[in-house]
């Protein structure tokens, strides 16, 4: 969602918003909750006839929606969004729990800050969805990305990925990197302090090659013609300023064209997945992993033990002795 975008939520949705900031949530989280209100009131004002859409600009619902308007908002209605989100959308299960989820915290807030008698969506229960492994890289193929590194940012470019793939940071996390977020230990091992999820700082150590691919980029990183707020970030883009999320996307996107990887699904996310499952698969222990990636429960991180699984199902299942007779 759009900043310009904000300023036409109901106002008790633009104090959730701000709220949510102020407990230090993601911007991205933030983000997708803003969207999911949004379309949540977007819906409810095209059912209601509130206002008419023909013209494709989006309302100010803000005028729409005060609190004595949103007091009237019913369980049947929060069930027939989630439907539309199905059925006219296309949203997958993934999705619309999400949006439930959105749903469920912004009217408990209204019940705690705002006086609302009752939470509509009180009983109201995401959709189940699918468990899906993750999907990243093979060891080839993560070698293959890394030599086609190239361009005039080859020294920065590399450095990223070895730190996406070696230390499984996620994407907000490696751009939010600055110079003063690299140390070294009492023994004078190297590591980054990631700030990650909730403003949680934890301590990544580097391998060689990770720490090696930061030094080399650490001799051609831009020193002159840096803006104030960007002169300790770690990575410079091609305009002298932090570089974005966006800017490290595109950087993959041309690294996969170039490796003959594009087209296969492979995101910045996806090299994440990647780091954590050639470190299980290197024996290194779970509880382990789940501190490295920064994960808050232990559940979420042993999807990587149902990940090596399945490869040592395939294994035994590729012994040609195995088949029926």
């Amino acid at each position: 969602m759009k900043e310009e975008e904000f300023a036409l939520l109901p106002l008790p949705a633009q104090e959730y918003l701000n709220h949510l900031s102020y407990l230090n949530l993601s911007v991205l989280t933030i983000r997708e909750y803003g969207s999911d209100l949004r379309l949540f009131f977007n819906y409810l004002a095209k059912t209601r006839k509130l206002c008419d859409f023909t013209d494709g600009v989006q309302p100010d619902l803000s005028e729409l929606f005060d609190m004595e308007r949103i007091r009237t908002i019913r369980l049947n209605e929060t069930v027939a969004f989630l439907a539309y989100c199905r059925t006219e959308r296309g949203c997958s299960p993934k999705t619309r729990a999400r949006k439930v989820t959105s749903l469920k915290r912004f009217f408990s807030y209204l019940v705690q800050q705002q006086g609302l008698e009752r939470n509509p969506c009180e009983g109201l229960q995401p959709p189940k969805a699918p468990k899906t492994l993750p999907k990243f890289l093979s060891l080839e193929e993560a070698q293959r990305l890394l030599e086609a590194v190239g361009g005039d940012f080859k020294a920065r470019d590399r450095a990223m990925l070895m730190l996406f793939l070696n230390c499984g940071i996620r994407l907000s996390e490696l751009t939010g990197l600055n110079l003063r977020d690299i140390h070294r230990d009492a023994e004078g091992a190297p590591y980054i302090r990631v700030h990650g999820k909730g403003d949680k700082e934890r301590d990544v150590y580097l391998n060689a090659g990770a720490f090696q691919a930061l030094e080399e980029y650490a001799k051609v990183r831009p020193q002159d013609r840096l803006k104030a707020a960007d002169r300790d970030a770690l990575f410079i883009s091609k305009n002298y300023t932090r570089i974005s999320n966006r800017g490290t996307e595109y950087v993959l996107e041309q690294c996969l064209l170039r490796s003959g990887l594009a087209g296969l699904g492979y995101t910045v996310h996806k090299l994440r997945h990647t780091a954590a499952t050639l470190m299980y698969q290197n024996d290194v222990d779970v509880l382990e992993l789940q501190q490295i990636l920064g994960h808050e429960n232990l559940s979420t991180t042993q999807i990587y033990t149902h990940v090596v699984n399945r490869q040592l199902k395939a294994a035994v299942d590729a012994n040609p002795l195995g088949r029926a007779q």
